[in-house]
């Protein structure tokens, strides 16, 4: 069992004193499954400077942790995240998990449910990486991460969700979650729940996307923490408006659930393989997704509209502390 105040960072633990304002949903670097044919466009030092430059551009607005929020089977290097850490000094937390049938690699572990044990071989594979280490890097996750797909938790998605139920009850390590297009959040907390995971270990995912307030009162009613972790984002991956975004956002505030709510970006600094080619439209949907934009825009207006500081603030700062420490 982990001392539950302490987090898990690529170079260790530390203490939550230590967490400072933090981000709790990023992609320090990404890729999408497939681009290893055309891998090389960056060489390991080129993403290492690439993440400390940008890194260096978080201080001034008092972030000192970041959650690289990649799973194994998209592109995850904890060693080149370590080296990013080490050089910049801030503290990143890397995730253990796997990806969405549609988005991820099923096709091994889909293999495995139908030929081998694969609810144990899933099980024995996170149990490693928590408790040992990822590969023979040494470095331990500090999450897991599962994923579900629009409207539907696929048999394969839900061999991981159960994987990771089972760790996180043996070992106190939390999870954080993706949904699509705003679906499953409800389901997701549920099935968790059900399997004994407790509710303040779970963090459901992208909650901008939802626009069905009664589904977010519902999640949150579980008792779990939510992420408001696609600030930036709007028309581009069903993304709505931002006033929309930020309006369930202080609904659910207001309601009771402020303390329980966090915000990010789920912005990617590196893509593996060739970087993507924004058409004039959606260049101009995604012009403020950027590790910036909650300190620049999204608190700003928070604040001028009656939003206390200490609340606006607690979405970077007392909430991801809480849920990492707590």
């Amino acid at each position: 069992m982990r001392d539950r105040k302490v987090v898990q960072t690529v170079t260790g633990p530390i203490t939550a004193k230590d967490l400072g304002r933090c981000l709790i949903h990023e992609h320090l670097i990404w890729g999408s499954p497939g681009f290893w044919g055309d891998y090389g466009r960056y060489d390991d030092e080129t993403v290492v400077k690439k993440i400390v430059d940008e890194l260096e551009t978080l201080k001034p607005y008092g972030v000192k942790t970041i959650v690289d929020a990649t799973p194994i089977d998209c592109g995850r290097r904890p060693d080149l995240l370590k080296e990013a850490s080490l050089r910049s000094g801030m503290n990143i937390i890397c995730v253990s998990g796997y990806y969405s049938s549609e988005g991820g690699c099923p096709q091994y572990y889909t293999f495995r449910m139908k030929y081998g044990d694969a609810p144990e071989e899933v099980y024995e594979m996170l149990m490693r990486e928590v408790t040992e280490g990822i590969g023979n890097t040494g470095i331990k996750p500090g999450l897991l991460k599962i994923a579900t797909s629009y409207g539907e938790i696929t048999a394969y998605e839900n061999l991981f969700l159960e994987a990771c139920a089972r760790v996180s009850i043996a070992t106190g390590i939390k999870i954080i979650t993706h949904t699509q297009d705003g679906t499953m959040g409800s389901e997701q907390a549920r099935r968790l729940i059900a399997l004994g995971v407790w509710p303040k270990h779970i963090m459901i995912g992208h909650l901008n996307e939802c626009q069905d307030l009664k589904e977010l009162v519902k999640i949150m009613s579980y008792g779990v923490y939510g992420g408001y972790d696609r600030m930036g984002l709007q028309g581009y991956l069903n993304c709505p408006e931002e006033i929309q975004q930020v309006a369930g956002l202080c609904a659910l505030t207001g309601i009771g659930y402020g303390d329980k709510l966090m915000m990010s970006h789920d912005f990617s600094i590196v893509r593996l393989g060739r970087d993507w080619t924004w058409t004039e439209e959606v260049a101009q949907q995604i012009s403020d997704w950027n590790y910036h934009h909650i300190f620049t825009e999204v608190i700003p207006t928070l604040l001028k509209n009656g939003m206390s500081e200490k609340q606006a603030y607690a979405f970077v700062e007392a909430n991801p502390q809480r849920f990492l420490a707590g």
